[in-house]
């Protein structure tokens, strides 16, 4: 389904001098993940300290436009050939794409269908004319044929290339394009927010991880939360429930388990669904420590200065945190007794005082994008 014609088109676009109309794609301002949610209010403060009078507009899974008939990925490719939709003009109607695959998706992990709809996207946006920028994201894993060939197509069709940690430049460089800058995660440009209530560790807990997957061993990653809430409660710590992806229909979401959680407790831990990203990021720069299943949740407290011990469930994890100095990260799948290990991180002296630092670091290797992108325009 890959051949042909309509992978074979590419035409050129005319320059206009500054980009006006943005698409940034995979990310947005209204996903349940708050994580998709940094994603976007990055990518829109980042790119509008280039081109301050941009127009930007999300796309994602939970705002699909019409014209994009990606139920499956064979629809999108009918739809290349029919039309019938209006995918290629509405595309045309875009001078850049921003293409951030929800900074972790430009893998097949997450299934070769997930990553073959969103390849397409990338590859009709380049037929459209458009310039695709693959924003600071986690390249890789790929495991499949297939998966490899659509990650090396979209990185040779890319004006700019942006890891966000060493091992993902080397999985480019691996397809034969390597990046243009390796950067950091795009939260690190976000504003900071003012402290909320002072809280002393906020743990967040991983509906995707508490569910039977692929991703680790359930029932091990459930005694491990719940052996770190006892440690912490036996130290004399407060412990609050923090989701970082609010309640939806997807089952894999973080608000039913901290539900269930806290009742077990027996309000003995405190739970706080955050309303928003802004909520979330305040009730994290009020917090001592964060401890979280979900990177994004401990890269918005790691991006507001508070110290977090990340619960690693992929290799998306300590690169990228390495990268930062950060060294605090638990491998779920290779760490031998997980809790000890996290309960240890949390009793370190120095941890404010390092997360600033990464803080610093973070917004350092951010500022390497806006000069490049100003030379695309």
């Amino acid at each position: 389904m890959m051949s042909g014609g309509v992978l074979g088109e590419s035409p050129r676009r005319a320059g206009r001098g500054t980009f006006l109309r943005i698409l940034v794609a995979w990310a947005g301002d209204v996903s349940p993940n708050l994580g998709v949610r940094a994603l976007g209010r990055g990518s829109a403060d980042l790119l509008h300290s280039v081109w301050p009078d941009a127009e930007i507009e999300f796309m994602d899974f939970g705002a699909r436009p019409s014209a994009l008939p990606w139920g499956r990925a064979r629809s999108l490719v009918r739809e290349r050939v029919t039309g019938r939709a209006g995918m290629m003009e509405w595309l045309r109607g875009f001078d850049l794409l921003w293409d951030t695959r929800s900074g972790d998706s430009f893998a097949d992990i997450y299934g070769i269908d997930r990553h073959a709809k969103m390849s397409l996207v990338h590859e009709f946006a380049v037929q459209a004319g458009v310039p695709a920028v693959m924003a600071p994201q986690t390249i890789g894993p790929f495991g499949t044929r297939r998966g490899r060939w659509l990650g090396r197509r979209n990185l040779r069709r890319s004006k700019l290339v942006f890891g966000r940690d060493p091992i993902s430049a080397d999985a480019a460089s691996g397809l034969g394009r390597p990046v243009d800058a390796t950067a950091t995660d795009l939260v690190f440009g976000i504003a900071q927010p003012a402290p909320g209530p002072q809280r002393d560790v906020l743990l967040n807990v991983s509906g995707l991880l508490w569910r039977a997957s692929d991703h680790v061993d359930h029932e091990g990653y459930r005694s491990s939360v719940r052996a770190i809430v006892d440690g912490l409660l036996a130290e004399g710590r407060e412990v609050t429930l923090l989701p970082h992806v609010l309640d939806s229909r997807d089952p894999d979401n973080d608000v039913p388990v901290s539900h269930e959680l806290q009742a077990e407790y027996d309000g003995r831990i405190g739970l706080h669904v955050p309303a928003d990203l802004d909520d979330a990021r305040t009730a994290i720069a009020g917090a001592n420590l964060v401890i979280g299943a979900r990177m994004h949740a401990c890269l918005n407290a790691l991006s507001t200065g508070t110290p977090a011990i990340a619960m690693a469930y992929s290799r998306k994890f300590r690169p990228l945190l390495s990268a930062l100095d950060w060294p605090h990260v638990v491998s779920l799948a290779e760490e031998a007794e997980v809790s000890a290990a996290v309960l240890a991180a949390a009793a370190e002296p120095d941890l404010a005082d390092r997360a600033t630092q990464t803080q610093a670091a973070g917004q350092r290797l951010l500022a390497t994008i806006p000069p490049r992108l100003e030379a695309i325009r």
